[in-house]
């Protein structure tokens, strides 16, 4: 029989992974939360493991779990936000992927990971999120420009493409 093969973007070019690697080297499916105010300012979090790095909430699809589960149930654990505080406007038309960089790869079966965005607007704003402690030390309310700057390296070209780009969305 012969080997399957896919091919998938990363790093600007094509690398080609047979279906046997795929049961050791996957990508993490995930979600990503972007929260927006009145103003028109995006809630960014400061990494707890790197100061200075700023990231929008974002975590790991259970199994089982639909993407917009997951994306209201990260909202709230890394933020303890809710429907009491935002509401859900739009996700994006497709998935964004980017593959960790060496050395940064926590779990050794995932290259890296491919997200689901979601959109929510804040109800008011007294809004006031409150992070985990954990995985973020602090939050702000950042233009989407100055958010995608202070991003890691590697997460920029996603951030770019949705962030910037108000045709990757579609309204729910």
């Amino acid at each position: 029989t012969g080997v399957q093969t896919c091919a998938l973007p990363i790093s600007e070019t094509f690398v080609v992974i047979s279906t046997i690697d795929w049961v050791a080297a996957t990508f993490r499916a995930g979600v990503i939360v972007v929260v927006e105010n009145h103003e028109g300012r995006v809630l960014a979090c400061e990494r707890q493991d790197i100061r200075g790095a700023w990231q929008l909430p974002q975590g790991g699809i259970d199994e089982g779990e639909a993407p917009v589960v997951a994306a209201w149930r990260e909202l709230e654990e890394e933020t303890g936000l809710t429907a009491e505080h935002v509401a859900l406007r739009s996700m994006s038309d497709e998935w964004t992927i980017y593959e960790f960089p060496d050395g940064q790869r926590r779990l050794k079966r995932h290259l890296g990971q491919v997200h689901r965005w979601f959109h929510f607007v804040v109800l008011s704003d007294e809004v006031e999120p409150k992070v985990d402690g954990v995985e973020f030390a602090d939050w702000a309310w950042m233009g989407r420009s100055e958010l995608v700057t202070n991003v890691v390296e590697f997460r920029k070209p996603s951030y770019e493409a949705m962030l910037l780009n108000p045709e990757a969305w579609h309204d729910v």
